[in-house]
């Protein structure tokens, strides 16, 4: 081996080694990510640190694309330990981690739906997927009123507000809604600009928390708004859910597949974190021991997910295969 080589590989593991010292020095799991599944990972990491030796694992709500944006940024006492996701992660945020030397594991967290609502003193709304897209796609009609686009609708002026470009929620309302109520509409390019959100004003950002939404909702019951079928069950005493395609938001019409805008939810594991951060593995195990048809996430809203998917997440966690650009 070369000189050059030979130095070239002393700083690698030089490298690697102060790595690992930096993760021993934090004994605390930290998971960043979706807000949607952020109840149900906070109850999972107060109940690991109540019910063992190990730390409670500080959870953060970044929003699913920011939470991939900090798991991937590399190794080390600095970066988060785990991520969710109420996405799957997307290719290119595979390729930054691998760039970054971040392996990982997929693990399915939960099912869930995404739901529009308005406050409970407010009209009843009963849309299509059409209708939604009608009234906020950036190259539909761009009406001012719901009673625009059907006489039938409320005479309310059109005011929804939903989750930032960052969130996987956005992200699986594009293309559940609103690519599929472009298609329905006879929009064009509907994989692309024809799912595009409009940005005039009938359509508000109100960031990644989506308690602040159901709050504003309560404040202005002529608004709807878009979060986690979780944050509807939890508010079911002030808030209700609009029917889409003649299908309730309900537990049971999520579960049985019959509700239309429904999702999986993810949460990633970085592998070179396991044997340095105290619990990381253990605190993956006690999510999954939770996420059943009679565990306590279901209690949360959580969609559960079948035993063989159950066992599934199991595994992933003993064996840690890797998701890769060959294996995505």
């Amino acid at each position: 081996m070369s000189l050059a080589k030979m130095t070239a590989s002393a700083v690698a593991i030089a490298a690697v080694s102060a790595t690992a010292v930096a993760a021993q020095e934090r004994s605390t799991i930290r998971i960043v990510g979706s807000s949607t599944v952020f109840p149900f990972a906070t109850a999972a990491a107060e109940q690991f640190g109540n019910s063992t030796d190990f730390d409670t694992p500080v959870v953060e709500s970044t929003g699913s694309g920011g939470g991939l944006k900090l798991f991937c940024a590399g190794v080390g006492v600095e970066h988060p330990d785990v991520t969710n996701a109420s996405r799957r992660v997307k290719m290119s945020e595979v390729e930054t981690c691998a760039e970054n030397g971040v392996e990982f594991t997929e693990v399915v967290a939960g099912y869930d739906g995404i739901v529009m609502a308005n406050a409970e003193s407010g009209p009843a709304y009963e849309l299509s997927k059409a209708q939604v897209w009608e009234a906020l796609a950036a190259e539909g009609p761009m009406p001012t009123m719901w009673s625009d686009i059907d006489p039938a609708l409320p005479a309310e002026e059109i005011e929804v507000l939903g989750p930032p470009p960052t969130s996987g929620t956005r992200d699986a309302f594009e293309e559940l809604m609103m690519a599929a109520g472009c298609e329905d509409a006879g929009g064009e390019d509907c994989e692309g600009a024809g799912m595009e959100i409009r940005e005039d004003g009938p359509y508000v950002e109100a960031g990644e928390n989506d308690n602040l939404i159901v709050s504003k909702l309560e404040a202005n019951d002529r608004a709807l708004g878009i979060f986690g079928f979780s944050f509807l069950d939890q508010n079911q005493d002030s808030l209700q859910g609009t029917v889409i395609e003649g299908v309730e938001p309900t537990f049971e019409n999520i579960a049985s597949e019959a509700y239309p805008v429904s999702r999986s939810m993810y949460f990633y594991i970085k592998h070179a974190h396991v044997d340095v951060i105290p619990g990381v593995l253990d605190y993956a195990r006690e999510f999954v021991s939770a996420q059943g048809p009679d565990g306590y996430l279901v209690e949360l809203g959580m969609i559960p997910v079948s035993e063989d998917m159950q066992q599934a997440n199991l595994d992933a966690i003993e064996n840690l295969p890797a998701l890769t650009t060959d294996t995505y």
